[in-house]
């Protein structure tokens, strides 16, 4: 039986394809399609610059992503060369999981396009948190996340309802008792975000609410996008998943072992690791975006205004945890030139939540240890709140529905003596 040319070829065909599978052509990425993914960065990571993923020169597909990671994986490259690519993969493990549309997900849209992404991301936080009990952070998150969402929703609700002028007079009579007192010199003792509420509120503008609540859609993406891959792969593969995060490059040293704590099974060390991530959440994620906030039309200390806002109003619902406004309360002492000493107490904040140092004094010295509290000594009711369906957390924090109280109740207990 003579062997044609053509049978020969089809011979080394069919055994390349018993060996290797079928062709990758018509799959949903071949292996050509790999090189066009090497070498990207992740422009988006902090979700600042686009919609969708860490790039947007990577699909979004789980299908296309699981392929073109196995292809890397066996391909002998160096992991940091297709970091992207993983990055990319685990982070839409992880908005699949939570049922986002990772292409679809644009905090540009505003507030009422985007509420269903942030009820999802902060409903797995808390899921991962009750399959998990060392992943803190990520309960924390999830428990906090009401009120944050909430505050953004109010801030959307205080521009089209109230009208945040409605706010300058109660600022203004806080102000106004020491001043009408003490003279005009004593102004600048006062928050300058409550200043700006005070005699410069008919400035904000709604166009500047609904940019201010883009930022902190922006924000909440942020955290999401850089935090969350990291923990779909210590939940799908353990602390395999996080080394080749930083075979990769795409954590440090010091993350890697905040992981190697939160695995160890010690209770200090997890909490220590715990920290850590929430030290890189609100430093390295968000920090440098807060004051990007804070300092929008500064000038006219519009962005010191509404991040005082957020101050004033601010309530985590943590068991024991204050109100930020409670945190570091005015208070104000005194001696005049004609040697009599003047005295200033009034509930507000003397302080503003979008600063770092302060921020994460009042994280480290409240909020977290409380939290870690309710994980070791009440677990049981902590599982409880957290199985709540979240649209009911979420609607049960709206904290500006009060800032107008808050406002009017600061206004009438503002006590000025002058002995």
């Amino acid at each position: 039986m003579s062997i044609t040319r053509r049978s020969v070829i089809g011979l080394i065909l069919a055994v390349i394809i018993a060996v290797v599978g079928a062709p990758l052509a018509s799959g949903p990425a071949h292996a050509a399609d790999l090189d066009r993914y090497l070498d990207l960065p992740l422009t988006n990571r902090f979700a600042d610059k686009s919609a969708g993923g860490v790039n947007p020169a990577l699909p979004t597909d789980i299908a296309a992503l699981n392929s073109l990671i196995t292809q890397a994986r066996s391909s002998g490259i160096d992991p940091k060369r297709y970091a992207a690519l993983l990055f990319q993969w685990r982070l839409v493990q992880a908005t699949s999981t939570a049922g986002i549309d990772l292409a679809a997900w644009d905090p540009q849209k505003g507030f009422h396009a985007m509420r269903g992404n942030m009820i999802k991301s902060y409903r797995l936080y808390e899921d991962l948190q009750i399959a998990h009990k060392n992943l803190q952070w990520s309960g924390m998150a999830g428990l906090v996340g009401a009120d944050f969402g909430g505050g953004i929703a109010d801030v959307v609700l205080l521009g089209d309802v109230y009208g945040i002028s409605q706010l300058q007079p109660l600022a203004a009579q806080i102000i106004e008792a020491t001043t009408d007192v003490a003279g005009p010199g004593f102004l600048g003792i006062f928050p300058e975000g409550l200043q700006t509420l005070a005699y410069s509120a008919d400035k904000i503008t709604p166009a500047d609410l609904d940019w201010f609540a883009k930022q902190i859609l922006v924000m909440q993406k942020a955290i999401f996008t850089d935090l969350m891959p990291l923990h779909m792969a210590y939940v799908r593969n353990g602390i395999a998943g996080i080394e080749e995060l930083h075979r990769a490059g795409l954590i440090d040293d010091s993350v890697l072992a905040a992981w190697n704590d939160i695995d160890s099974g010690d209770a200090s060390r997890v909490a220590q690791g715990n920290a850590t991530l929430l030290r890189r959440e609100q430093f390295n994620v968000v920090g440098w975006q807060f004051d990007n906030v804070r300092n929008y039309r500064k000038a006219d200390g519009v962005g010191a205004a509404l991040t005082y806002a957020m101050t004033l109003a601010g309530s985590p619902s943590i068991a024991g945890v204050p109100a930020l406004r409670n945190f570091i309360p005015f208070t104000y002492t005194t001696e005049l030139a004609d040697g009599r000493t003047l005295s200033v107490q009034t509930p507000i904040a003397n302080w503003d939540w979008s600063v770092f140092d302060l921020r994460w004094k009042y994280v480290t010295t409240e909020l977290l240890p409380r939290y870690q509290n309710m994980v070791t000594n009440h677990w049981s009711d902590l599982v409880a709140t957290m199985k709540v369906p979240y649209e009911t957390q979420f609607e049960s924090h709206r904290p500006i529905w009060n800032l107008h109280k808050i406002l009017g109740d600061a206004a009438a207990h503002t006590v000025v003596t002058v002995r």
